[in-house]
């Protein structure tokens, strides 16, 4: 490959080592594990010229050659574009349903540096480290690679908090494209998703780091318990409403019973519509409410509004276009936050259609946690 990117600098943070150990001694007795990863576009593998060449598929096979005797099942549940916010609502279905051992949890480029993401982050932490199967967790965080941004600093609070180790593109592939030593379009088309060299290069600073935790593997070290949360923590029990769960109201809306097929095929299971003035009413518990749909790139599409409690002076709007040009955005709106808990009405109803629609509005499903 060519390039050095001072791999041994990406641990950000040590944390407790008790569960990769214990992970590791069990793949050398050749006990069968499963490891998981979950986060969104690059966890997926967008612009990798296949499948195999992602930096998730690059840690399955670190873990498949050094450990020969067992055997591993992989688990990748990155969808592009979605937040931890997402992954708090869905890590049950996509990842701990298959009792994982291991999982890397990776959002950092998906969330925004702030202490709403902060609070999500954590709550999806805490819901797959506090797991019954208690698998061992490794947090990932990419960056941007023209501009530096990403949610790290919020996020490794929380890894520090709950003593989880952490590895970072931020001390290790950034300083080298910053350089000039490494050119930005040689590992990355955007400056966002790596393209197959730069996953590479994102495997090697983790499989560094596993490395290193596998020369000390028979140390003894002894596990922390759960801390108390460190933010409000309102998204560790959230449930997603679709058409397979739920009963709502229907005015206009029909349920699509498209089978879904892959993690990442999102537009199923949900509801669409086309007439204004349709509308489907919810009942959410909780203290938090979103809104998922499709954002589109063929125009023009409808526009509805997510009503909370008949408060049509606080109404959000969802606006079905998408300006971005790259696909069709499963897009997420907080339409309440940190309110009373309870169970409440969640109305979406279609405010503005167009004589030549490109799509009908499709609602994807609505969201509540606590």
């Amino acid at each position: 490959m060519g390039y050095e990117v001072h791999a041994e600098k990406g641990w950000v943070n040590r944390g407790n080592l008790y569960r990769l150990k214990e992970l590791m001694k069990r793949a050398e007795r050749g006990d069968r594990l499963t490891l998981a990863f979950l986060g969104g576009s690059i966890t997926q593998g967008s612009v990798s010229t296949q499948y195999t060449n992602c930096y998730a598929y690059l840690i399955y096979e670190w873990f498949v050659r050094r450990f020969p005797k067992t055997a591993f099942t992989y688990v990748n549940a990155g969808v592009g574009g979605t937040t931890s916010q997402f992954g708090a609502a869905r890590v049950e279905e996509d990842v701990l349903l298959y009792k994982p051992d291991f999982v890397i949890i990776e959002f950092s480029v998906n969330d925004d540096n702030n202490q709403f993401f902060q609070e999500t982050y954590e709550s999806l932490v805490r819901k797959v480290y506090g797991n019954t199967y208690q698998p061992a967790v490794l947090l990932v965080h990419n960056i941007c690679y023209d501009t530096g941004v990403s949610a790290e600093e919020k996020h490794c609070i929380i890894g520090a908090h709950y003593q989880i180790p952490s590895v970072s593109m931020k001390t290790t592939v950034y300083p080298e494209v910053v350089s000039g030593a490494i050119p930005n379009r040689e590992i990355t088309p955007d400056d966002l998703h790596p393209n197959s060299m730069g996953h590479e290069l994102v495997a090697e600073v983790i499989a560094d780091c596993l490395d290193k935790i596998y020369m000390e593997r028979w140390d003894e070290e002894e596990e922390n318990p759960l801390p108390e949360p460190l933010t409000a923590n309102a998204y560790e029990h959230a449930r997603r409403y679709q058409n397979h769960n739920c009963d709502v109201l229907c005015n206009g809306f029909t349920a699509d019973t498209t089978l879904q097929k892959y993690v990442n095929d999102m537009f199923c299971n949900g509801w669409t519509a086309s007439e204004r003035g349709a509308s489907i009413t919810f009942e959410v518990a909780g203290t938090e409410i979103a809104v998922q749909y499709r954002k589109s790139v063929n125009k023009p599409a409808p526009v509805a509004v997510a009503v909370v409690d008949s408060d049509e002076e606080h109404a959000v709007v969802l606006d079905a276009n998408f300006e971005e040009t790259w696909g069709d955005c499963l897009h997420i709106d907080t339409v309440a936050h940190h309110i009373q808990n309870g169970v409440h009405s969640v109305e979406i109803r279609l405010t503005e259609t167009h004589e030549q629609d490109a799509v009908p509005f499709y609602l994807v499903s609505v969201i509540g946690s606590y």
